[in-house]
């Protein structure tokens, strides 16, 4: 246990910003408050997030974080934590904790590995995360002599903490939204995520591919269910509505000739509290993604505490906690990350999944068909996520971990007592002295 004199501790992160890595500072540092903020003098130096807008905070509904926000260092904190990607990472305080949700592919970058080594100790949201760093190694070779200069694997504890439902705001509560009037089916699979970069079949929340299975799947039947898609490529703004209907009308021109299901799509800006009520709707009987690699796959979660089944991969964050006995986990191969989809995060030599169209096609159809036998097993999960995957019983995994990991000392300063009568002095007696 690394012991620490004070307990200032200053959280860097994006907490300000409507982004996945924004919602996470925000439920992360409320938990650290709650679980360490009578011993903790804690602060936070709000960060942007790439292009995502800022302003999400409201002074008058989140001032137990605005009230802690501060424009910059102005002495070095005893805990210094970072919510971001590893290649962030600097060790600023006496003690350094890096919380990240990892990756989505088999292979962190390099410099992620070498950004967690900065740190005293790294946060994972996921098992995945955490097996795929510790596994990786690296090695870094001379540009000239191509001779081995170092290997790079990492070499500082990583510990998980999965990202916690707010069961205040993400629960089981079946009733209307309002929000699904325009949709006449009473059948519906929703998606929810960002319509990323990559070719068909290459975007990393699969997008297109889910599209086209489905329709695939029900074209021509003389009854269908809807596909609902909770979907932005980059911002709630018109031009990228219409960038997505462009795309998903692509994707309907290959079955020209056909009668083929309805897709909805639901852009804009919606509140976790309109998010819960949608996926509560009564026409909204099903969750499905197929997505190739999760850090930890937050709207799964929230998804799935309704309990109704989710359709989704079987690999990576996510396998956590959507559970084979209440769910259907797709079946697929890894395959190398396209070059459409490649960044400097998703490596082109790094592999993700690529789920079977013909296996996730059996899946939607008996979903659809059997529908009642899968609301029996997938409603028992709603018991299971609420005693295990809560943001309490986050903040307890945070407590226990940072207990166990660091202690701040408080510095004893002797205190004299005051005198003020000659009584009070107290007798010194001294030994007789012999003298010779």
């Amino acid at each position: 246990m690394d012991k620490l004199k004070e307990g200032l501790c200053v959280v860097s992160c994006p907490i300000d910003t409507f982004s996945g890595y924004g919602a996470r500072s925000r439920d992360f540092v409320r938990e650290l408050i709650r679980v360490k903020g009578d011993v903790w003098d804690i602060k936070i130096l709000p960060q942007v997030w790439g292009a995502t807008p800022g302003g999400f905070l409201d002074p008058t509904k989140d001032l137990d974080l605005t009230s802690r926000l501060i424009p910059n260092l102005t002495r070095q904190p005893e805990i210094w934590m970072q919510i971001t990607v590893p290649n962030e990472f600097q060790p600023v305080g006496k003690y350094n904790i890096g919380v990240t949700a990892g990756i989505e592919s088999t292979h962190p970058p390099m410099e992620w590995i070498d950004g967690c080594n900065r740190m005293n100790m790294i946060l994972a949201s996921s098992n995945f995360t955490k097996n795929t760093f510790s596994g990786v190694k690296y090695s870094q070779q001379d540009q000239n002599t191509k001779q081995q200069i170092r290997e790079i694997k990492l070499e500082k504890p990583m510990e998980v903490v999965f990202e916690g439902l707010d069961l205040e705001v993400y629960n089981k509560k079946p009733q209307k939204s309002g929000m699904l009037e325009d949709v006449n089916e009473y059948f519906c699979f929703l998606f929810t995520g960002h319509w990323l970069p990559g070719s068909f079949g290459e975007d990393r929340k699969n997008v297109s591919q889910l599209i086209y299975t489905f329709i695939d799947t029900f074209k021509n039947k003389p009854t269908q269910p809807a596909l609902l898609l909770k979907c932005s490529m980059v911002d709630y703004s018109l031009m990228d509505k219409h960038d997505i209907e462009k795309r998903i009308n692509k994707i309907k021109d290959k079955f020209e000739g056909h009668k083929i299901p309805n897709i909805y799509l639901l852009h804009g800006e919606f509140t976790n509290e309109e998010l819960n009520l949608i996926n509560n709707d009564p026409k909204v009987k099903a969750f499905i993604s197929f997505t190739k690699g999760e850090g930890f796959g937050r709207p799964l979660l929230e998804q799935a505490i309704t309990g109704k089944p989710v359709i989704t991969t079987n690999w990576s964050g996510h396998v956590d906690f959507i559970r084979p006995e209440f769910n259907i986990l797709l079946g697929g191969n890894l395959t190398k990350i396209h070059p459409s989809a490649a960044n400097k995060m998703l490596l082109k030599e790094a592999s993700w999944f690529t789920v079977d169209p013909k296996v996730a096609s059996k899946a939607m159809k008996d979903v659809y068909k059997n529908y009642k036998r899968y609301i029996a097993e997938s409603r028992k999960q709603t018991k299971y996520l609420k005693e295990n995957f809560s943001k309490e019983k986050m903040g307890s995994t945070i407590k226990g971990i940072l207990d166990e990991k660091v202690k701040i000392v408080t510095e004893n300063k002797l205190v004299l007592p005051t005198l003020t009568k000659k009584e009070d002095l107290p007798t010194l007696k001294l030994p007789k002295l012999k003298v010779q």
